[in-house]
């Protein structure tokens, strides 16, 4: 530290004028504006590199793990959420605006085509086929073994028991055989029919309409009702088992490709907007950061300032800029 009178006098002549300055509201508020006109004024590619901004994400996002107490915290606000006294007597219809559900509706009826290839998708699946055979087998012995016209009838049931033998005997084989055998050979046209059905049902009048009744029976409800399709008291597992996932991908070369293609995607198409401009698409202008972040900026720098830490960074930096050789050259020559 410099010991010599006249250095010590300037650093605290300074200091004490910063400190008048700096305690004057007026003059955080233009500092603040002028810094931030001066750095919303700058090119994105003046700011950043899009190298910059990867490393930066892949650091904090996809190679740092969640905390575990960011977990518990995570299913602890939804469970509140969940849980929440307001849910028993606000209904759904209050939280979704009925132009919107509209405009799904409408949406959803329009994709045709869409609909159209996921129905063939489902409908020729191997599974849809088993499943569809099961329940035509079922249907039909079951149809056989309890029908209300063999309950009801004196007679009858025995006649339909006297029929089903006599089938079995012409077929040589159980009347289960004979219907599996019959439905796997014509499965094909039950598939055509099952996909036809289904686009007759799902066109796009009715499917329109199917989702306007469906909004009109669940509207009235309270968002309580939520809670029988969420377990609240398995979130604390359940939150875990959806991290997991996210832990896994994170890792992946897949998920570093895609941030680093996205990224530079988004960064040619914006290096050369201002920042102003890029936080206008956060829906953050010059009022927010005016009218709000400058207040929390203000009180915060206020107590930087008042607490003296401002001047004892200061004082840092003036007693090595007066330690320098220009400045002690400078010094020297004026005695």
């Amino acid at each position: 530290m410099t010991t010599q009178p006249m250095i010590e006098q300037l650093i605290a002549a300074q200091l004490d004028f910063l400190d008048c300055e700096l305690a004057q509201p007026d003059t955080l508020q233009q500092e603040f504006t002028a810094f931030y006109h001066w750095l919303s004024s700058q090119q994105l590619q003046q700011l950043c590199s899009v190298e910059q901004i990867y490393n930066l994400l892949e650091k904090q996002v996809l190679a740092t793990p969640a905390s575990a107490f960011l977990i518990e915290q995570i299913a602890t606000h939804i469970g509140f959420a969940l849980q929440h006294p307001l849910n028993q007597n606000t209904r759904i219809e209050a939280v979704i605006p009925v132009a919107t559900i509209d405009h799904i509706a409408q949406y959803v009826a329009s994709k045709t085509e869409h609909r159209q290839r996921l129905i063939k998708t489902v409908v020729h699946n191997p599974a849809f086929a088993a499943l569809i055979t099961q329940l035509i087998q079922n249907s039909i012995q079951d149809y056989l073994d309890q029908s209300v016209l063999s309950n009801r009838v004196p007679g009858v049931g025995h006649f339909m028991k006297m029929g089903k033998s006599m089938l079995e005997s012409v077929t040589d084989s159980n009347l289960n055989e004979t219907i599996a055998n019959y439905l796997q050979k014509n499965i094909s046209k039950t598939i055509q029919m099952s996909e036809r059905v289904l686009n007759q049902y799902f066109d796009d009048d009715k499917l329109y309409h199917y989702q306007a009744n469906l909004w009109h029976k669940i509207k009235l409800m309270p968002i309580s009702v939520l809670t029988q399709y969420i377990e609240v008291q398995d979130l604390p597992k359940t939150v875990p088992l959806a991290h997991d996932i996210w832990d896994h991908l994170r890792q992946t070369p897949y998920l570093k490709q895609q941030l680093h293609d996205g990224i530079a995607s988004w960064y040619a198409h914006n290096q050369e907007r201002s920042l102003d401009v890029l936080l206008r698409d956060l829906n953050i202008d010059e009022s927010l950061i005016e009218h709000e972040l400058s207040q929390c900026f203000r009180s915060i720098f206020q107590q930087v300032v008042h607490r003296g830490y401002f001047r004892q960074r200061a004082r840092t930096y003036l007693e090595k800029f007066y330690a320098s050789p220009q400045v002690v050259n400078i010094l020297n020559s004026e005695r």
